[in-house]
């Protein structure tokens, strides 16, 4: 299926590793101009190479880095056309150690982040009459579970994809949250817990993951990119769980 998005221009934040690097990776496969962002250097260098696309080296969590994005991606590649919102910061692990600090930190990391890169490109894409406007959430912003402060925050986050959708549904812009279960990949969070408990972690497996086994970040890149795709014009203020029936929401 052709989405229809070549030549399209993409921006994907934290976009050097994990679900980030495979989004980049599969709208880059379907034609889109990617911009990679993130904070060192060498790896947006490196990706953006292997995209042959545009590698910005910047730190969203503050106001220049999200201006220096977007700023650098419209006068390298053009209007910011697809916004795939992946960064996302965690505070705190359980109540014990969660108090107002980490939440604070929580929803600057993902809320505050999210709807400052969304409105930085948000008016060019209603001008325009069309866009693509994606945030990477999760299961735990679905349902109870995880850490307190990350749960409430990507909560937050899907909140604010519903509102705003419906505000610019009608001017060709859509905007939808993934939210992705437990996805296993080298280097990340799950992968570091099972070469530290390795039996702890298949009773995990076996006891919430209906599939058997964990996601993979290309099984979460493959919904996002769709989901940036022309052929999915009718879908907008979802949140779409792409986690193996790992969750319990009924919604």
């Amino acid at each position: 299926m052709d989405f229809g998005i070549e030549g399209k221009v993409a921006l994907v934040t934290a976009a050097t590793r994990g679900i980030g690097l495979a989004i980049a990776q599969a709208l880059a496969a379907e034609g889109a101009r990617v911009a990679v962002v993130a904070r060192t250097k060498q790896d947006v260098e490196k990706v953006a190479e292997s995209l042959q696309g545009l590698g910005v080296t910047a730190d969203v969590t503050t106001v220049d880095g999200c201006k220096r994005s977007v700023e650098e991606t419209q006068d390298q590649l053009g209007p910011v056309e697809i916004l795939v919102n992946n960064y996302g910061a965690r505070a705190g692990t359980s109540w014990e150690d969660t108090g107002p600090a980490e939440l604070e930190a929580a929803f600057a990391g993902n809320v505050i982040v999210s709807a400052r890169m969304t409105q930085l490109v948000l008016p060019g894409m209603v001008e325009r009459g069309w866009g693509r406007v994606v945030v990477i959430t999760s299961v735990y912003g679905r349902e109870a579970g995880g850490a307190p402060a990350y749960n409430a925050a990507k909560a937050a986050e899907i909140s604010l994809v519903k509102s705003l959708a419906r505000v610019v549904a009608a001017k060709g812009v859509t905007v939808n949250g993934v939210a992705p279960g437990s996805i296993l990949w080298e280097g990340g969070g799950w992968h570091r817990r099972r070469q530290a408990d390795p039996d702890g972690i298949a009773d995990f497996v076996r006891q919430e993951m209906p599939l058997g086994r964990f996601g993979t970040v290309e099984e979460v890149a493959n919904v996002v990119a769709f989901i940036c795709s022309r052929q999915a014009s009718l879908v907008t203020g979802a949140s779409i769980a792409v986690d193996g029936g790992q969750g319990r929401s009924n919604i």
